[in-house]
């Protein structure tokens, strides 16, 4: 595995590059870096030529001052794919890693052989308002404060990303120390925390251009939705009216970190769906 950085849409991108074959472009979440794919990227790369970048802002990624909306996250993965001499990729995304994974697919569907999403929302779309009946998660609002969580959470990363890596696991024991410290380090330091927060911050932006891509055309790459602990078959129920092919699986026994913590139960899934078969 090869691990450097790409100067892509005005940003340099650190990316982490396995295998031979058609791409596969892997997309994270919140509190990841690209290494919460670790535990499928083996078995994907004896098939693919594995791609999977720290989103803008993130782990080695440029700390931008701004471009945190879901279409510059998109453009974010065009340009590294251009930069990388891919003309077209099957691509997955989980939690934060999703919107921009399906705005991706909706905008450039050439570009996009299937889509594989997971544990996230597609914004306001209709379908996920029994996943939402007590409101959104907790943490949206305190993150989407400005200047604030990076501030009360300073000097407190570990504890409080804990909180994520325990709670995103069936069994509630967090995730292989190696990987918890690595994503520990990439969101230390109030800048790092800045950068993660602004993609909350940049939710209304965000839905607003996944709502009008929605209202504009279907969803018409092949695509499979995966849930597991907490959002279930919500995304499924989003996408369901408005994609051409769909196929939804919700993971039993399975926490919302679904790569490090059923990688076998997703490869079950992401190896027959990236093959076509």
């Amino acid at each position: 595995m090869e691990e450097f950085r790409v100067l892509a849409n005005g940003i340099e991108i650190n990316v982490a590059i396995a295998g031979r074959g058609p791409a596969a472009l892997l997309l994270h979440g919140f509190p990841h870096t690209w290494r919460v794919w670790r535990d499928v990227i083996p078995a994907l790369a004896r098939t693919h030529r594995v791609i999977a970048p720290d989103l803008r802002g993130l782990g080695g990624t440029t700390r931008a001052d701004s471009g945190y909306d879901v279409a510059t996250i998109a453009a974010d993965a065009i340009a590294l794919l251009d930069a990388l001499g891919e003309p077209v990729a099957d691509v997955a995304g989980i939690d934060l890693g999703t919107p921009p994974a399906f705005l991706l697919a909706m905008r450039h569907p050439a570009r996009v052989r299937r889509l594989a999403v997971m544990e996230s929302l597609a914004g306001p779309l209709p379908g996920a308002e029994a996943f939402l009946a007590g409101g959104p998660p907790w943490w949206f609002g305190f993150h989407g404060v400005p200047g604030l969580a990076e501030r009360a959470l300073a000097g407190n990363e570990a504890a409080y990303l804990d909180f994520f890596l325990r709670s995103g696991t069936h069994s509630g024991a967090g995730v292989a120390p190696e990987v918890r410290d690595a994503f520990i380090s990439a969101y230390t330091g109030e800048e790092s925390l800045r950068c993660a927060f602004a993609h909350y911050r940049a939710l209304g932006v965000s839905g607003a251009q996944i709502a009008d891509e929605a209202a504009a055309r279907r969803l018409v790459v092949p695509a499979l939705a995966i849930g597991a602990r907490p959002v279930g078959d919500a995304l499924h129920r989003q996408l369901a009216p408005i994609a051409d092919t769909l196929t939804g699986h919700v993971i039993p026994d399975c926490g919302h970190i679904i790569p490090l913590d059923r990688p076998r139960e997703l490869l079950a899934l992401l190896e027959p769906f990236f093959s076509g078969a």
